[in-house]
């Protein structure tokens, strides 16, 4: 009989009480990290696009209107150290079936808000860009851990092989910069590709081989090389996931030309989205590209509309949020009634998040809030969730939670639940102990289900 690595591996933990773990822990480099697999359970969603508007959105000028602040404002009132109310320089108005009140920074929005349930009581673990982006991301704001686009390619597998599981449209890198899309300990093939936009989206993703034969016979001769290496390093996850990233490139060069190819869009789907025909950046291009993506069945795809820089951090004056929210508000809408009208709002969960909200009252200086994790507002609709409704609630000035706080974990434990997940199983052992993205907290927000 040949002695393999796996016949070795168990002869030599055999009746160890460290068998299970360790053997699963071993042997999971030399399975493939990119083999479709069933969740725990039959899920909603097969699917899931985040959409992160880095920075912090205020709340209170948002998603969760406040007219007991304009009033408190006038009389003077004041919230912490002792810092007067700011209110909104926007009215709100109600939208949609359901009634639920939209700030007038997101028309179209608004628009679409009988599919969204909109959450008015998140909470956060800390007030840092940095860490909370983090947090929302990750479920740590201490210390690195995989992103959730990695969890949930781990957890489910691909569906493409020619593209990958796990992508990210990022012009600019946002804050944590690419450890918001970063896999940590679970194997490399489960971190996000990322995807800046402009004339070439992705780098080298033009073949520079004469021909696609010749480019085969090029790559066959390099696995050949790949494999004789690896055998010198066996156990090694890093290398397996160079190799594993080697086949993935490969088959974008075939299939990710066809995703960035709008030429057979209509002219009324670019205008759904607010898209000028050849455009080829933008977040407008972003959500189009997203849908693609999605139909060619990439398992999570995360949006970031800017950076670090230029975002919704708006500390001297709230105002200057019009412009972007120009930038995001139809094709975000565009983006849900695209998915509805062919059928994939069903399967696809779209997750609208921010790291944190904003400060009912203003700055010492000027009429910019600061950063508040203590409540803030995001939205999730599409597969699994209930559309039209409003879950959680403020307290009258958005200072506190007045009604069903949703942690980070809470979320992500949700978001997986879609999936077909019990956050609490989707686990990875790593250091000795099993590790998951909710850490050893979090609850699925049941009334919210479909």
């Amino acid at each position: 009989m040949d002695l393999t690595r796996r016949h070795l591996v168990h002869s030599l933990l055999a009746g160890s009480p460290l068998l299970p773990a360790l053997v699963s822990e071993m042997l999971a480099a030399e399975a493939d990290p990119l083999a479709p697999r069933a969740p725990h359970f039959p899920p909603k969603a097969k699917r899931v696009i985040f959409l992160f508007m880095t920075g912090a959105v205020s709340h209170v000028d948002s998603f969760d209107p406040k007219p007991a602040l304009a009033k408190a404002a006038a009389e003077g009132k004041k919230g912490m150290k002792d810092i007067p109310f700011l209110g909104s320089p926007w009215g709100a108005a109600r939208y949609g079936r359901s009634g639920i009140e939209v700030g007038d920074l997101f028309p179209h929005m608004g628009g679409v808000v009988d599919d969204l349930c909109v959450i008015r009581s998140m909470t956060g673990d800390h007030n840092d860009h940095f860490q909370a982006t983090m947090g929302v991301h990750t479920g740590s704001v201490t210390v690195k851990r995989p992103s959730i686009g990695s969890w949930v390619s781990y957890g489910l597998g691909t569906e493409n092989r020619n593209l990958p599981s796990f992508v990210v449209l990022a012009p600019f890198l946002p804050y944590a910069g690419a450890q918001v899309w970063g896999s940590d300990f679970l194997p490399g093939a489960h971190t996000g590709t990322r995807i800046t936009g402009g004339p070439e989206p992705v780098a080298d993703l033009k073949p520079r081989a004469v021909t696609r034969h010749a480019q085969e016979l090029e790559l066959d001769l390099l696995a050949r090389y790949n494999k004789l290496h690896q055998q010198a390093r066996p156990g090694d996850p890093a290398l397996a996931a160079r190799i594993k990233s080697f086949e993935t490139a490969f088959g974008m060069q075939s299939e990710m030309p066809a995703v960035f190819d709008f030429s057979k869009e209509t002219d009324e789907t670019l205008k759904l989205y607010g898209l000028e025909r050849g455009q080829n950046s933008g977040f407008a291009w972003q959500c189009l590209v997203a849908r693609r993506m999605a139909e060619r069945g990439v398992r999570f795809i995360e949006l970031i509309d800017t950076g670090s820089n230029k975002n919704w951090d708006f500390h001297s004056d709230i105002a200057n949020m019009t412009s972007l929210a120009k930038g995001v508000d139809q094709p975000i809408a565009g983006l849900i009634r695209d998915l509805k009208s062919r059928g994939m709002l069903d399967d696809t969960l779209v997750v609208w998040t921010t790291e944190f909200g904003r400060t009912p009252w203003g700055t010492t200086q000027s009429k910019g809030r600061e950063h508040y994790n203590k409540v803030y507002s995001s939205w999730l609709a599409g597969g699994g969730i209930k559309g039209g409704i409003v879950h959680g609630a403020s307290d009258e000035y958005g200072v506190g939670i007045a009604q069903d706080e949703v942690h980070v974990h809470d979320f992500h434990a949700t978001i997986l639940h879609c999936l077909g997940f019990d956050h609490t199983r989707l686990t990875y052992r790593h250091a000795g102990r099993d590790f998951r993205l909710t850490d050893v907290a979090g609850n699925v927000v049941k009334p919210i289900l479909a």
